[in-house]
């Protein structure tokens, strides 16, 4: 078994990045600029921004984080869109999320120019991408076939299960390892709340991306020898051993499930650090998409 540790690859991915913004800069084109939108005061949003803040610093990108008060109304929340959308200097946009309930995501994310919709969650953005045309790739999706990319493993021909189908990840991963591509060319199987022989299915499966927000779903009885197993969770769990009061749970039950495996992403240290390498990507593709 072998770890996919998405520190290595998350490290090496950044100082490609920061190489080809300082190449960008001595070519004479501008600097990439981040927008970061964080509205209320969720703590584990608090916490993604300001890493993904600290990762702009980190690779030599400018970044403005704007923060707005919980009961902003969803009209404001779009002028502030729209003054971003018409500022020359800001490359990408992003939108933390969740927001409020009282805002609709789907209002917020289509009123996100296509150009600058660097969290690649725009339907045009959408559109290119299962068309297989340059576009944004959501950062999580991105982020494992940058990791895939990484450590060369062979995904043509395979059988790819991806249990999950949210728009954010199931769904554009499915539609990325089935693109005529290298990673890619996976047979692909999407499972969900209602499928039926779930366990059988995932016993198939060469490559099984786990994308459900259930902490410890995927046990090992449903993995055979030798597969290839990402986990996407990230779950807060209740643990009063730790200063913090809790602990970050994947959706695979990572003790019994990584002796079966080839390879096998931890959490945390594994998906989520690709995450934010694959957003500074789309950020930095931005500034090259106007050159």
């Amino acid at each position: 078994m072998q770890l996919l540790d998405g520190k290595i690859v998350s490290q090496a991915v950044k100082a490609d990045i920061k190489h080809q913004a300082q190449l960008l800069q001595q070519a004479g084109k501008k600097t990439p600029h981040l927008a970061a939108v964080l509205v209320g005061t969720n703590g584990a949003s608090e916490t993604y921004v300001a890493s993904k803040v600290k990762s702009c610093a980190e690779v030599g990108f400018k970044s403005t984080l704007i923060r707005l008060e919980e009961n902003i109304s969803e009209t404001e929340l779009l002028s502030t869109l729209e003054k971003l959308n018409q500022d020359d200097d800001i490359d990408g946009i992003l939108v933390q999320l969740p927001l409020p309930r009282h805002i609709r995501e789907e209002k917020v994310i289509n009123a996100i120019l296509p150009e600058k919709d660097v969290d690649g969650f725009h339907p045009v953005n959408t559109g290119r991408m299962v068309q297989g045309q340059p576009s944004f790739i959501p950062a999580t999706p991105y982020g494992i076939m940058l990791m895939l990319e990484h450590y060369q493993i062979e995904t043509a021909g395979k059988h790819a299960v991806v249990i999950g189908r949210s728009n954010i990840v199931g769904r554009p991963i499915s539609i990325l390892l089935s693109l005529n591509t290298n990673p890619g060319n996976c047979t692909v199987t999407v499972c969900h709340s209602r499928t039926a022989n779930l366990k059988e299915i995932c016993l198939q499966a060469d490559i099984i991306v786990a994308a459900l927000g259930k902490p410890g779903f995927l046990t090992a009885d449903m993995v055979k020898e030798n597969a290839v197993v990402i986990d996407v969770g990230i779950t807060r769990v209740a643990d009063a051993t730790k200063r913090t009061g809790f602990a970050i749970k994947g959706d695979v039950d990572f003790e019994a499930v990584a002796p079966v495996c080839s390879y096998i992403t931890p959490v945390p240290g594994g998906v989520g650090l690709m995450t934010i390498a694959a957003l500074l990507k789309n950020t930095l593709r931005a500034v090259e998409f106007k050159s």
